[in-house]
């Protein structure tokens, strides 16, 4: 399973529903194989949107995730004016740091 974060942005002016994290979920499929989602809104208009999804690989998530926000910014009315403007999996370089052993 991995972490995948979707960048939306919103046109100027434009709020993120508070409701769109139980729009989103209820648009999701069994096929699209995400197991959770978190919605982070962001001070500038647009919402970052948390996939964990299953997949073998990390490619295959992050294109996964690319699908199913495609396809929510065309089915999901809240999201119609909303674009995509990156995908991927977050960075967490503390915890690949190496420590020394006492």
């Amino acid at each position: 399973m991995y972490l995948v974060h979707a960048h939306l942005a919103l046109p100027s002016g434009e709020q993120v529903p508070p409701d769109i994290r139980d729009v989103v979920r209820s648009a999701l499929t069994a096929g699209d194989r995400v197991e959770h989602v978190a919605v982070h809104t962001r001070s500038a208009p647009g919402l970052t949107l948390g996939f964990y999804v299953l997949a073998d690989v990390l490619e295959e998530a992050e294109e996964r995730a690319v699908r199913v926000c495609d396809r929510l910014l065309r089915e999901v009315p809240q999201l119609a004016t909303a674009r995509l403007t990156g995908v991927g999996v977050p960075l967490m370089p503390l915890a690949f740091t190496s420590r020394p052993v006492d």
